[in-house]
């Protein structure tokens, strides 16, 4: 079940971007894709953001590697097995799936940059999916975007994907990017796997700022469960192609990958596991962003809050007492007002006069939400979005490995 969220019928191409998608033996299931190689045109420049997890993944380890001694070709992306937890064993299974990709298509191994996704601690099929690159990239092309998007689905109920136009100096630049992820969520970099490609113009370092900017209010501010992935990986890359140059200054492009991003990051949480709310928590007039950053997180990762969302039980002293023991560096519990939607649970501190159990009700049942903290102790703000916590996500993570 997801919240609001429709599959996208068509996601557009970019000039310089090449997908393929497949089954190879992976999934048991053998109607679902579960190999995905895109290839970028030698120009391209490619920014990348991976998780801080220390126990990070094998393709992690590699990808890094590769991204820091050569310019990127090719990247495979696998659904299904997360090459983590496999020790010096999953590097190397992750290397010859490279090495395969190099070997078919004339560039170096380090050209090519691996990632993963699925079951932590089994080993990678490399001879099925060995045995399957050859038709991946004899089946390249820049029309699968949307077959991509469902290659890389693990536990998703749909794909994610998203796609842009805008005018710039006379020319057509193109944003399209696709993700997964819908449990395992609180991204310490980005979110599970995403990647997103334009065809303007930017240098890597440019595209490095971009990426930091447009992550930090999108992929790192979204949480199902609090859990951060061994896999995450989140990937910009700019071909060149239109011919428009564009920057970190440009408002106009940034504004559009602004909104690439966060619909990508929202999609994500609308199909959260089990999930039957989407909630928007927000934190304003903090001392500090980070101030409110740490609260809003606080209060999204908050058991109780989550439970009583999915009952809709308008018990919203399980929010003030969450957002109470946040460790901010300021709070000043008389001068806090708490919204649930458009209605006043707390103001300076005290019950709001006319708030009614039927009002907070009201607000609870809808599957949309927003909760509101207002501090009045600075410019400080920050909004995380999340979702409640049903028996559905204890199902589907209880059942997953079976």
């Amino acid at each position: 079940m997801s919240i609001g969220l429709h599959p996208p019928k068509s996601l557009l191409p970019v000039a310089g971007i090449r997908l393929s998608s497949l089954h190879s033996g992976i999934k048991a299931d053998s109607s679902r894709d579960d190999l995905v190689l895109i290839e970028l045109s030698p120009d391209s420049q490619v920014a990348a953001v991976f998780t801080r997890n220390r126990f990070c993944a094998a393709p992690v380890t590699l990808a890094k590697q590769h991204l820091s001694a050569e310019r990127p070709r090719y990247l495979l992306i696998n659904s299904g097995n997360a090459n983590a937890g496999t020790g010096p064993e999953g590097l190397q299974d992750a290397q010859l799936c490279c090495q395969q990709v190099a070997g078919t298509t004339g560039v170096t191994t380090q050209q090519v940059l691996p990632f993963s996704t699925g079951v932590i601690g089994a080993r990678l099929p490399v001879t099925r999916m060995t045995h399957a690159i050859p038709a991946l990239v004899e089946s390249l092309s820049p029309d699968q975007w949307l077959a991509a998007a469902h290659g890389i689905m693990t536990t998703d109920t749909l794909p994610k994907g998203v796609s842009r136009q805008l005018q710039i100096d006379g020319k057509t630049v193109t944003i399209t990017g696709m993700c997964k992820g819908s449990g395992m969520i609180c991204p310490d970099m980005a979110t599970m796997l995403a990647y997103v490609a334009t065809d303007a113009e930017l240098s890597q370092m440019d595209l490095q700022q971009c990426l930091q900017q447009v992550v930090a209010t999108s992929f790192n501010s979204i949480t199902v469960d609090g859990d951060t992935s061994t896999n995450d990986a989140c990937l910009l890359i700019a071909t060149g192609q239109s011919g428009a140059q564009v920057n970190p200054g440009h408002s106009d492009f940034m504004s559009a990958l602004h909104e690439v991003f966060r619909q990508l990051a929202q999609s994500i949480i609308r199909d959260g596991e089990g999930a039957t709310k989407f909630v928007e928590v927000r934190v304003e007039q903090a001392a500090s962003d980070e101030d409110a950053r740490i609260m809003a997180y606080t209060i999204a990762h908050s058991p109780l809050v989550k439970t009583a969302l999915f009952a809709s039980d308008a018990n919203w002293g399980r929010i003030l007492a969450a957002a109470g023991r946040a460790p901010v560096s300021q709070l000043d519990i008389d001068r806090v007002d708490l919204f649930l939607g458009d209605v006043c649970l707390i103001e300076n501190g005290n019950p709001h006069a006319d708030y009614t159990e039927e009002k907070g009700t009201e607000i609870m049942q809808q599957q949309d939400i927003v909760i509101t903290a207002r501090l009045k102790l600075g410019q400080g703000e920050s909004t995380i979005w999340t979702t409640d916590l049903s028996y559905d996500y204890i199902k589907i993570n209880a059942e997953y490995r079976s």
